[in-house]
Formats: C-alpha cells, structure tokens, sequence
C-alpha cells in the first residue's frame, strides 16, 4: 500500500487508486498519516475535524468516522486504536513524504554531482501539488510548510548539482520561474546568475542581481546577504565561479573486500561466468555454491578484487557466519554495518530491522555496487540485503545451494565443483616448487586431499613447514585413511579440515545428520556409488520417498553428490568424516547387518531370476522393509551390473569383521555370475579368495 501527501491526499494499492470519499474522511486520513506510527489522542482529533465540538459528541462521531476509514482502506488491522488513541501503521517506503525526506538527506551526504542529481530528481517527482492539498486544516499548516521549505531547498541543491555537472544552459528557464515564484530566496537568485554568467551572459547575470537587490529593499527593507553582494562583485570582475552547494560530502565510498588470495590458481570457467553474470542486468544476484573447503569465498574474493574497478560506487562485503564457530550475524546488524559505511550516521539508522533494509535499499539505489554476502546459511539471511535494482551486483557464497533465492528472487546459481588434477597440481607446486611436488608425487596427495583446495592447502603447509621429517613420510601420513583428518588438523578451526566438514554437519537437521553419520559404513571406495533403497535399509526405514527427501537435504547441503537418479557418492574426505561419526553409534552390529542384508537378499532375489531353480539363501541377515522391483532377467542383470561393485566391498567387509559364513554365501551365490564367459575374472578371483580366509589389505 502507498500513501500520499505530496499532493491531494491519495492512497494506492500497488498501481490502482483506493477512493477516499468524503472531505472528513480525507482530512481524518491526512491526520494520522501526519503523524503515522504515532499515538494521536482522540480529543486532539476530535477538536482539529470539529472545532469546539462537546467531547462526547465528538467521540461518538469520530469513533463513525474512524470506522468508515478503515473499511476504505481495505486493510482494517492498519488504523489501531487504543487508550483513548489512535495511529495509522505505515511500513517503510509506504508513504511519499518519508521517501522524499531520505533521498534527500542522502543527497547531501554524496559528493558526486550526478548521483546528486539523480537523487534529487527522483525526489521531487513524487510532489504532485502542495503538502496535504484542499484540505484547509490548521493543525497541518505547520507541516506543509515545513516539508514546502525541504522543496525549495532540494531544488537549490538540485541545480547546484547541475552546474556542478556543467549543464548551466540547461537550468536557467527553470530557474527563472523558480525565482519567479520565490523572488525572496537569495540563493535561487545567485544560482541563476552563476548559470547566466558561465553561459556567457554576464549583464543578464547582472541583471538578475539588481532585480533581486529591488526586491529585498522593497519588501524589507534590506540590503541583500553577503553571499549575493559578493557574487555581484566577481562577476563584475570577469573571475571563475564554482558554485557547490555547502551541504555536500564527499560520498562515502565503501572498499570492504578482504585482502586478495595468494597464489591462486586455476577456477578460469567459474572466473569467465561471474564476469558474464556481473555484466547481464537481468542477474542481479549470483550464488556461488559448493562443498566446504572447496575454495567458494576465495574465487569470489580474487574475482571481485579485479572486477573492482566496474563498481565506481564501492564495494560492501560481510562474513555472515552462516557455518563456522562464531555466531551467525543478524541482518539487523548487517544493515547497521552497511548504512554507516555508506555514509549514514549511527543516530540516522532505524532501529527497527525493516526500516534499516528500506533505507538500505534507498541508500543503494541507482549505485554500481558490488556487494558480496559471504558463507550465508539461508536464504532469510540474505533477503533483506539485497539492493531493490539491478545496478549493484550482489555475489553470495554458502555451502547450500540457496533454492529459494534463485526460486523466487532470481538469483543465479553457480556450482563450484572440486579443482580437476591439473588445478590441484598447480596449486601444490605454487605451494612447493615442482622440485618437491613432481606430477607423479602430487598424484596420490591430490586424489587424498579429495581435489579439496582447503585441504591441499593445509597439506602443502604442513610440507613447507616440516625440516625434521622427510616429505615422503609426511606425504604417508598426509594419505593415510586412518590418520587422514588429523594431518590435515591446523589448531584453527576456520582452517582445519574436520571442524570445517563439522559447521556443515551441525545445520543439518537431525534425521538428515544421522543419514550422514551412517553414510560412514557404506564403500568408501572411489567412483563406488550406493543407491536409495542400500540408504533406505541403512537407516532401517520403510518408505523410500523418506530416504530421498532426507538425501535431498544432503545434496543442497553439498555434502553428498547425486551422480545419476537415485545414486549417490561422497568424496574421500568427507567419508572419513562420516566414518569418524559412525564410530560413534549405538548399534553399529545391527546397522552393518541391515546393509548387507539388504545387498544379501537383493542379490538372492535377481540370481534366483537368472537361475530359477536355486534354492534362497540370504544367510540369515534380516530382511528390508523395501527392495527394488525385480520382474525379469533384464531388471536382475542391470542390478547386478550397478551393484557389482558394492557386492564386493559388502563381501570384503564381512571378512574383515569375520563374518566368513555370509562371505561364503557371496561365494556360493555369485561367483558363476562373475565367472560367466569370464565376464569379471578378477572379481571372481577375489571373491573366491575371500571365501578361503584369505582377507586384502584394502578394502
């Protein structure tokens, strides 16, 4: 809703006009709205619309009155009542008044003439007559005037502005009729003289003076101000003129980017979009997504630190602790940050959150910004910080990916995925020399380190560091599964590997987070993928679209990666922390047994397809609650394809923890399927010995 005063008193549901009929009802209106969001006693009221009216006449009429206003309105909840009181609530940027007052106070908070300018313009086309027009009453004279007087000085300081800007021929008619209209206003006077003389005409300036020195000596009796006498005096003289109204400040230009990344490296595809969004009006916001350590608040710093010159108007950054140690900030506080760096004093910023996010948005508006919201958690975070045009550019970072913000306020989602091996061994040699980190080196350290840029980081510090150890006992314990985390452990928990993974883990709701704790006894094999209904049964449930949702959650949360429909795969690093935290539950026998029972018995199920008169045997593992369908010879093959490569790591796992009759019946079931036409030779090899006791080394 919008209201008006600027003007005949209106009000606006979005573009359409909402009729106030009656004088009455437009005077009780532009009363509250005088004094919107405060208490305004009834007597008060009742005495300004009726004049010496007894009072309990006057109640009861204006208790008729306040009623039909609420209905016109059509939002009856705005006009409260309490204590003998009434106030009409307005929300920030609803009313004109408000709107032209704080474009004007930032106006003269900014230093740049154009800016300045367009500020003032935007002002003054919200008046459309005079304040709270035809409506005659006493108690708002004061009022009107008082804004009437902000008009005229914002025109002062709007053709300031404009020959600050060099446009004097260009001003001089409008001038002229504001002079016209207000021949007792001595600096309207003396800006039409400085744009007549720097046009050249200097007796037409001259001539302005003398008809206002007429005036003032006419009207009061008074020589005109020194300013005036003495702007006379240097056009006689023929000098320059600058006229910049006195109001004026340097405009506070903000450079808040954090110090740039040394020595990155690679990101070039994820570098080229930013630079394609940052010049599309249509993008006003981009999300930069990713797993946690993959190096998302580096490539938008290092990126913004060279795009930086496209945004003349500065550039606001804010670590909003969406995951980390510290608490998350408030937009409240955010704001309060943003409006006094962009020049607002602490006593001008709302307290309430709301109003600070409209003066925001005021403040920014019409500015080239680059504004960058770093490691946000939801997309509440961000939504209030976000500018109301397109001409800033608004770069977020979080570890989810932010659906809302691109479902409903169009953001632009870029997904950085983990460095590809040419990056990594480039970042690792920046690190070391290409002495210390030869390709054939790096490559298990990389494959370790997961392509995680946080992690080879670390790693290549702690080998930097190290002059008592060889590097290639390092690099053993750096690629040890087992030790893994710890060697990636800095004492910092911003920078060591596993407290940053433990940010992600504790926003996750609970039923979530324990999908991702059991996730730590699946295969942890590389490229090994595990499907919906292996999870289904891992958390022992019985419905597979509960499984998917909270799957889901994982997926925009990056800690897990949906390879195709219904499959799944996390990388090195962060199986080594879900596995650390399956350490930590209750019934890990009875979570192993649901995992295999569910491969024992699916498997049983597709050979029992392909040879029908086998008898079933599933070891005695407990059977799930839900299993994939399996109607025909094709539908039995294509799970046994999937699902070969978990069929041997669930046969390994059971060796390892001696359970060698369920590896025997893996044996039995299938290893004529693998040794079939000599189909998997090898994984018939290994399962064969595995069924003899003869238990790998790497599982």
């Amino acid at each position: 809703m919008r209201f008006d005063v600027l003007g005949p008193v209106r009000v606006r549901h979005g573009t359409v006009e909402v009729p106030v009929p009656g004088l009455l009802r437009q005077r009780l209106l532009a009363l509250l709205l005088a004094h919107a969001n405060t208490p305004v006693s009834a007597e008060w009221l009742s005495t300004a619309l009726w004049g010496g009216e007894p009072e309990r006449r006057g109640g009861s009429k204006l208790h008729l009155l306040v009623h039909r206003l609420r209905k016109t309105l059509g939002e009856p909840e705005r006009l409260v009542s309490d204590a003998g009181g009434y106030w009409l609530q307005v929300e920030p940027d609803e009313l004109d008044v408000e709107r032209f007052e704080t474009l004007l106070d930032l106006a003269e908070r900014n230093f740049d003439p154009q800016r300045r300018t367009d500020m003032l313009r935007q002002a003054l086309r919200l008046w459309r007559g005079s304040p709270y027009q035809d409506l005659d009453l006493a108690e708002l004279a004061g009022e009107a005037q008082r804004i009437d007087e902000r008009r005229l000085v914002a025109f002062e300081q709007l053709h300031g502005a404009e020959l600050d800007c060099g446009r004097h021929a260009f001003i001089i008619a409008e001038l002229s009729e504001l002079v016209r209209e207000n021949p007792l206003r001595e600096r309207l006077h003396a800006l039409l003289m400085t744009a007549l003389y720097r046009s050249g005409r200097q007796a037409d300036a001259l001539a302005v003076y003398r008809r206002a020195r007429r005036t003032v000596v006419d009207e009061l009796g008074l020589e005109p101000g020194p300013a005036l006498r003495e702007l006379e005096q240097r056009i006689l003289a023929g000098e320059h003129i600058e006229f910049e109204p006195p109001t004026a400040r340097p405009a506070t230009r903000p450079a808040q980017l954090p110090h740039d990344v040394p020595g990155f490296v690679g990101r070039d595809a994820a570098l080229a979009e930013l630079d394609r969004l940052s010049e599309k009006p249509e993008v006003p916001i981009a999300v930069v997504a990713g797993t946690a350590g993959v190096g998302k608040s580096a490539l938008v710093t290092h990126w913004a630190h060279a795009a930086r010159d496209r945004f003349p108007d500065g550039q606001l950054y804010v670590d909003l602790r969406g995951y980390g140690p510290d608490q998350p900030l408030t937009t409240s506080e955010v704001l309060a940050g943003f409006l006094r760096s962009l020049g607002i004093p602490g006593d001008a910023i709302p307290a309430d959150a709301t109003e600070r996010a409209a003066r925001f948005r005021t403040v920014v508006d019409q500015r080239r910004m680059l504004i960058v919201l770093d490691n946000a958690a939801a997309p509440g975070q961000v939504r209030p910080l976000l500018p109301g045009t397109p001409t800033s550019f608004v770069v977020v970072t979080s570890r989810d990916s932010l659906s809302g913000l691109t479902a409903r306020d169009g953001a632009y989602r870029l997904v950085l995925d983990r460095m590809d091996s040419e990056e990594a061994h480039a970042l690792l040699t920046d690190r070391l020399g290409e002495q210390v980190m030869s390709a054939e080196t790096s490559r298990p350290l990389i494959e370790r380190c997961a392509r995680l840029p946080l992690a080879l980081r670390v790693a290549a510090e702690r080998i930097h560091q190290s002059t008592s150890r060889d590097v290639g006992e390092l690099l053993d314990e750096l690629t040890d599964e087992q030790r893994g985390l710890d060697a990636l452990d800095t004492g910092d928990e911003h920078t060591s590997v596993r407290a940053v993974f433990s940010w992600s883990y504790r926003n996750l709701p609970d039923d979530a987070a324990r999908l991702f704790r059991l996730y730590g006894f699946t295969c942890r094999h590389a490229g090994h993928r595990i499907g919906v209904f292996a999870l289904t049964a891992l958390l022992g449930a019985d419905d597979v679209q509960t499984t998917r949702r909270l799957l889901d959650v994982l997926v925009r949360a990056h800690l897990l990666t949906e390879i195709s429909y219904g499959r799944y795969e996390m990388h090195a690093l962060l199986g080594d922390y879900a596995a650390e935290l399956a350490e930590l539950e209750q019934d890990q026998p009875a979570i192993v047994a649901r995992l295999l029972g569910f491969y024992l018995h699916t498997a049983d199920q597709a050979m029992r397809i392909l040879q029908p008169h086998r008898d079933p045997d599933a070891g005695g593992l407990p059977r799930p609650v839900v299993m994939p369908t399996l109607s025909n010879q094709e539908s039995a093959v294509n799970w046994l394809e999937t699902e070969r490569p978990n069929l041997m790591c669930a046969a390994e796992s059971a060796a390892k923890a001696g359970m060698q009759d369920l590896v025997g019946v893996l044996f039995r079931m299938l290893h004529g399927y693998l040794a079939d036409e000599d189909r998997y030779y090898d994984d018939a090899r290994r399962l064969e010995a595995l069924a003899s006791g003869a238990v790998p080394d790497d599982c």
